[in-house]
């Protein structure tokens, strides 16, 4: 494996993953909060980076094209469970957060039941949108709770609330995050279906050995 900048971006990726959770440990709030949107951030745009370089620079790699997903999937993995622990377990964000964790979990399983059968499930485009949808959703939904933080730890400064829905920034942020939650909920339950789908001769062919 040779150290190109595409393969650094997307290690640096991976490590970025953990490190959202990590700034709610070593951070008060609510600078843990715009640390973390401020990491997963950063990290999400290396996502896009990393493969255009390899592909500009012709330094795509079997490294980098196994580790990309990896990294896509610790991020948001990882992310969504900060946000729900803080979120209070609100079950319009635990409901499409269940159905990414388990059709992650499930496509995984996929790739290594099948192994050499396992180039059935490249990564498609719609995936790609798919995970743009969730790493955008997420970004809202830690402004979300950033703002919330903000706006329950002290009193409201003037303006704050003379919006003419009545809600605040953090309601604001806080529906759009759920709203695209949601549509990346339903983006990830087509494409693991259409990995499925891709699989079942395989899996049928199996039964019979």
């Amino acid at each position: 494996m040779k150290w190109t900048l595409p393969n650094t971006l997307t290690v640096l990726r991976l490590l970025a993953a953990p490190g959202v959770a990590v700034m709610f440990l070593y951070f008060h709030r609510p600078w843990a909060d715009w640390l973390a949107l401020s990491l997963f951030i950063g990290a999400a745009i290396t996502d896009y980076f990393d493969g255009y370089l390899a592909r500009l620079w012709k330094q795509e790699s079997r490294f980098g094209a196994m580790l990309d997903p990896i990294a896509d999937k610790a991020m948001v993995v990882i992310a969504i469970m900060v946000l729900t622990g803080y979120s209070g377990m609100n079950p319009w964000l635990i409901l499409p957060a269940t159905l990414i964790l388990f059709r992650e979990v499930f496509v995984s399983g996929l790739r290594e039941y099948l192994r050499g059968q396992a180039g059935l499930l490249k990564v498609t485009k719609l995936a790609k949108w798919k995970t743009t949808a969730q790493m955008v959703a997420i970004a809202v939904l830690f402004l979300a709770t950033g703002l919330d933080y903000l706006e329950k730890g002290r009193a409201p400064r003037a303006g704050e609330g003379d919006l003419p829905t009545g809600l605040s920034p953090a309601d604001i942020a806080n529906h759009v995050g759920l709203l695209l939650i949601w549509i990346a909920a339903i983006l990830t339950a087509i494409t693991g279906w259409d990995y499925f789908r891709k699989a079942l001769p395989f899996l049928r062919d199996s039964d019979h050995d």
